[in-house]
């Protein structure tokens, strides 16, 4: 199970709207750190059910060694706004069409990072344009659809969600789930505090998890079309993972000849995991990218 990140913003991060030319999303913005030699930006996308907040506990390290760091709600997660029942609007496409969106409203080429189901839409986006982009980080984020057990607990949300309200739906998911396992599970959330989480549960729109549960249950593998791009592209996981098997992540790192890495002592979320191995590998895979 994921270790749950805090909710309060990291040292010197501002939480705000980043106005891009499809709307307004919710980020936390974490500069370099003072007196550090500025070396890059990137870009973070949270995974299902997930938020900005994830990447709270890799902020300040990556600040010391020189990235800005842009973490993102999608449209229609935690404290972005978006249609409630119109799932077309969270079509893969559009959402990959809102990263490369965010990325021109930050003025410079970063490098994208993208957990779970956020890997997946950032393949689409950079499959959609590689110029904004300077490298891409898959974390925790597979090949093509997710394994059986998690297509299961997908589509009991789905079931969920379509006859019941969001809080009627976490007040079921509360009482299903032993008290270790209520951050939803290994669908990408956790926060430590119950009402944060639950904050953070009701300021999802249905239609957004409707929309892009489905993709995971059925999202095709594209690898061969990403290996085409002439980006840099870095793996990472944990050594566990019940969301993806970590024998696919490895074959899908070979596949793209992407740097690997496997952050010990970590699951389905590294970044909260273990949060400073994590930096530690996406900073070193950053610097070499800048390198080239």
């Amino acid at each position: 199970m994921s270790r749950p990140p805090s909710f309060t913003p990291p040292p010197g991060a501002r939480a705000y709207s980043l106005r891009t030319g499809r709307g307004e999303f919710a980020v936390v913005d974490s500069p370099v750190a003072d007196g550090v030699v500025p070396k890059g930006t990137a870009l973070l996308l949270p995974g299902f059910t997930g938020s900005k907040e994830d990447f709270n506990p890799l902020q300040e390290a990556l600040s010391a060694r020189g990235y800005r760091t842009v973490a993102v709600d999608g449209r229609g997660q935690y404290e972005s706004d978006g249609p409630q029942d119109d799932e077309s609007a969270y079509a893969q496409a559009e959402l990959a069409q809102d990263v490369l969106a965010q990325a021109a409203a930050l003025g410079t080429p970063v490098h994208l990072v993208g957990h779970s189901l956020g890997g997946q839409i950032a393949r689409a986006a950079v499959l959609l344009d590689r110029a904004p982009f300077l490298s891409l980080t898959l974390m925790a984020s597979g090949p093509a659809q997710i394994s059986v057990s998690q297509q299961q607990r997908v589509k009991l949300l789905r079931d969920a969600l379509a006859v019941m309200s969001m809080a009627d739906v976490w007040e079921a998911i509360q009482a299903m789930e032993p008290p270790e396992e209520t951050d939803t599970g290994d669908l990408d959330a956790g926060l430590d505090d119950q009402d944060d989480l639950r904050r953070r549960w009701l300021g999802n729109k249905p239609a957004q998890l409707m929309a892009t549960g489905l993709q995971l249950c059925v999202e095709p593998d594209r690898v061969a079309d990403l290996a085409a791009v002439p980006l840099p592209f870095h793996v990472l996981s944990g050594s566990r993972d019940d969301t993806w098997a970590v024998s696919l992540l490895d074959d899908m790192a070979l596949r793209l000849r992407a740097h690997r890495t496997i952050v010990q002592d970590a699951e389905h979320s590294p970044n909260t995991d273990n949060p400073l191995e994590t930096a530690r590998a996406f900073a070193d895979f950053w610097d070499r990218a800048e390198a080239r």
